[in-house]
Order: structure tokens, then sequence, then C-alpha cells
């Protein structure tokens, strides 16, 4: 078994596509490891805030496996892929890490970059996992957070029974 952590976020119908998306990862994936739902202005374009959240879980399943089963769920939400990288999103699910393992193919990047460049990303993800080290730089999550320079990335804990 390895252990897989994915970001979940949205900025339309947010809490709707959030629970959506919880309840399908629990569906396919069975118990899951939820951090605080944080709230977060949308980066890179103007748009309305996103939720965010990490979530891990215990899978047989390959990495690649896990991200188009991803892609499904994102799709059933409503998840359109023709628009630019940076705009509103019904749901967003990304593979952020599989055990140690480091990944780097098309299509497939893990542990994904832009885990370190987004509070929203790293903050949940340092909650749920705090001890365990970044595959490729080897320093703990709560240390990699503890370091981050979150004046740039403001989030916001909100309420949200998943």
């Amino acid at each position: 078994m390895a252990r897989a952590y994915v970001s979940i976020g949205s900025n339309i119908n947010r809490e709707n596509n959030i629970r959506a998306g919880v309840s399908a990862l629990r569906c396919s994936y069975g118990p899951l490891i939820i951090s605080r739902v944080f709230e977060s202005e949308a980066v890179g374009f103007q748009g309305d805030n996103f939720y965010n959240l990490v979530v891990g879980f215990d899978t047989d399943e390959a990495p690649r496996m896990i991200a188009h089963a991803l892609h499904e769920i994102e799709q059933a939400c409503g998840r359109k892929r023709d628009g630019p990288r940076f705009g509103p999103r019904a749901l967003d699910l990304d593979l952020l890490l599989y055990d140690d393992l480091v990944i780097d193919e098309p299509g497939l990047q893990v542990p994904r970059d832009d885990t370190l460049d987004y509070a929203f990303v790293l903050q949940p993800l340092a909650e749920i996992a705090p001890h365990l080290p970044h595959p490729v730089l080897s320093k703990r999550y709560a240390d990699l957070w503890a370091a981050f320079d979150k004046p740039l990335n403001r989030l916001w804990p909100v309420k949200l029974d998943l």
C-alpha cells in the first residue's frame, strides 16, 4: 500500500463541489485523512475566492491511474479543461505525493513543484503530514510551511462539514 496526497480546490459552487470531490474520493479510495478547509484569493487571475484542502489515503493503485481517476471526478463535477491555466475551477484535483516516489513524465509530476509555491496547498499538506519529508528536498512539510512567506499567500480557515 502507498500513501497518496491530493489537493482539492474550487471557486465555482465551491461548497457543493468540494463535498462532491471528497465524497467521490471516499467512494474510490476509502477512509481519508482530511485537512481543514481554507479560503484563499484567486491566484493568477481576477475571480471568486477558492476553497482548498488536502486529503491523504492509502491505495494500491498506480499514480497514473489515480491521476486519471482525479480527472474523471473533476469532469463529473463540471471541470472544463479548455480554458486558461489560471482561471475559475468547478473542481481541481491534483496528485501531490505518492509515498516517496519522484515522477516527472508528460502529464504527471510527483511531487508537484507548485506544492511549495502556494500556501493553499502547502499549509493543508503540512497540517495532515507535518513529519513527512519532501521526496526531493528531504525537508519535513512542517518545516517547509514554517519557512514559507505567508504574507504573500493569505488563507482563512472555514468551517465546512465533509
